[in-house]
């Protein structure tokens, strides 16, 4: 049987497609069976061009095509093992002359068409733009319910994603680990087992993407968190480990108030360090950490200046940074926006206590 006339460029008349209907989707394979190209199998070859990468619309599109091709007078169906089968195939007789040419020959190439690649591609292309859309739905369910301060039901949703390889799923499981250990109804075992977790969840993010700003972050962070349990030569030891992620975090994303506010936070801790505190660190380390009020005010100036009123705590340590420093309008200026900061999480709950009283304090 001789092909159609005048076959366009992109049909290579050697290959030969066959399609499996599978319920896992299809499969791609050679036959030797060979039937009449019908002109529907251009336009499937060009509503396969027009899909790629059209995500689900497309891909229901191409399935659609090809039940219409299957439907073809020219295809033939046979059962194998139990599945339909069904095919078209594309062919080119080559003949040579055998026996001073009384004898010819039909050559066909039992593997993949170019059509049957670009379907398989096609489909392939599809099936991962859905996974990724699927992620990223997720991620903007997670940073949605973060946002409403929903923290058991944001634990939840991302504790699915548990054996994830993307940090984006794991520094998020950390923050939501950690901030579901401070909630006051937390028994005191549970708020051990969750931020030890909160720690793995981050460093496991780390692993997975040195680059991500956010893992450096909750990694800092978890990894201060469990010093808590660790003891003081645990704790100290680790602050400059803490310290490094957080300038990494903050190199790989100068625009992220949260990390500048971190190690604001981190100056102002090891400032106020009580002097007998100093004495055991020295006895430790050689050369324990040490910052100034004023190193910790700058960084958590510049927070605010990155992102004005993001964080109700920023403001509070604004406060407290002045205080310290003896400039006292400034710091009833700062807290007072603490105060009046709306609270939508427990921290933000505290932070409006402690600031009342500070603003009683100073008043008195």
């Amino acid at each position: 049987m001789d092909p159609p006339a005048q076959t366009p460029p992109w049909v290579c008349p050697r290959y030969i497609l066959c399609v499996v209907s599978k319920p896992n989707g299809p499969k791609w394979r050679g036959t030797t069976e060979c039937v009449q190209l019908e002109p529907l199998f251009f336009f499937c070859r060009k509503a396969f061009t027009v899909c790629n990468g059209r995500g689900m619309a497309g891909a229901t599109f191409m399935r659609f095509a090809a039940r219409t091709v299957l439907s073809a007078p020219a295809c033939k169906a046979v059962k194998i093992r139990g599945y339909h089968r069904q095919y078209l195939t594309i062919f080119r007789s080559n003949t040579s002359t055998i026996n001073g040419g009384r004898t010819a020959f039909l050559l066909t190439l039992p593997v993949l068409s170019y059509l049957g690649v670009e379907a398989y591609r096609t489909v392939q292309s599809a099936t991962v733009v859905h996974a990724l859309e699927k992620a990223e739905e997720a991620v903007e369910q997670a940073d949605y319910l973060y946002s409403c301060g929903e923290t058991e039901k944001l634990y939840q949703l991302l504790l699915q994603y548990k054996d994830s390889d993307d940090a984006e799923f794991l520094w998020r499981l950390a923050r939501a680990s950690r901030d579901l250990s401070l909630l006051a109804h937390i028994a005191a075992d549970e708020k051990k087992r969750l931020t030890f977790e909160a720690f793995e969840f981050a460093k496991k993010a780390l692993e997975k993407n040195e680059a991500c700003f956010a893992a450096h972050k909750w990694y800092a962070v978890c990894l201060s968190d469990i010093g808590d349990y660790e003891g003081v030569k645990v704790k100290i030891g680790n602050s400059y480990i803490i310290k490094e992620h957080l300038q990494r975090a903050i190199e790989l994303n100068p625009k992220d108030a949260t990390s500048i506010h971190i190690l604001g936070y981190w100056c102002f801790a090891f400032a106020e360090l009580a002097w007998y505190q100093r004495k055991v660190a020295a006895m430790i380390f050689a050369s324990p950490p040490t910052a100034t009020y004023e190193e910790a005010l700058a960084f958590f100036l510049k927070a605010e200046e990155v992102d004005p009123n993001f964080y109700s705590k920023n403001l509070l340590m604004l406060g407290k940074s002045y205080m310290s420093l003896k400039d006292q309008g400034n710091a009833v200026l700062w807290l007072r926006k603490a105060r009046d900061y709306p609270p939508h999480t427990e921290e933000d709950k505290e932070v409006h206590k402690e600031a009342l009283d500070l603003l009683k304090k100073l008043s008195a």
